[in-house]
């Protein structure tokens, strides 16, 4: 019997630990990208393209997980998948604008 915890590398199981880990993780590289922790000024990375593919994936997945009927469980989805709309929102902001 395998470990709960390893659904995340299933692929082809849904999975809302992997989509948000995922759209979280892109965020964090983004920032990191942009030059967050330092007090200078931001700069443009040609690799954003990177994190933002990374996000939509993750939204993908935590689509994926909605169901057909409403629940509190398909309305939770519904506000992580507006979460991380805000943050793909962020992330493109990122990489346009800076």
């Amino acid at each position: 019997m395998e470990s709960p915890g390893l659904i995340i590398f299933r692929l082809r199981q849904r999975s809302l630990a992997r989509g948000v880990l995922l759209v979280l993780g892109a965020l964090a590289v983004s920032l990191r990208l942009v030059g967050f922790p330092s007090a200078g000024a931001p700069h443009a990375s040609a690799w954003q393209i990177v994190p933002a593919l990374a996000v939509f994936w993750g939204m993908v997945e935590t689509a994926r997980c909605l169901s057909r009927r409403w629940s509190l469980h398909h309305a939770g989805v519904l506000l992580l998948l507006y979460s991380e709309l805000m943050i793909l929102v962020l992330v493109l902001f990122l990489w346009v604008y800076l």
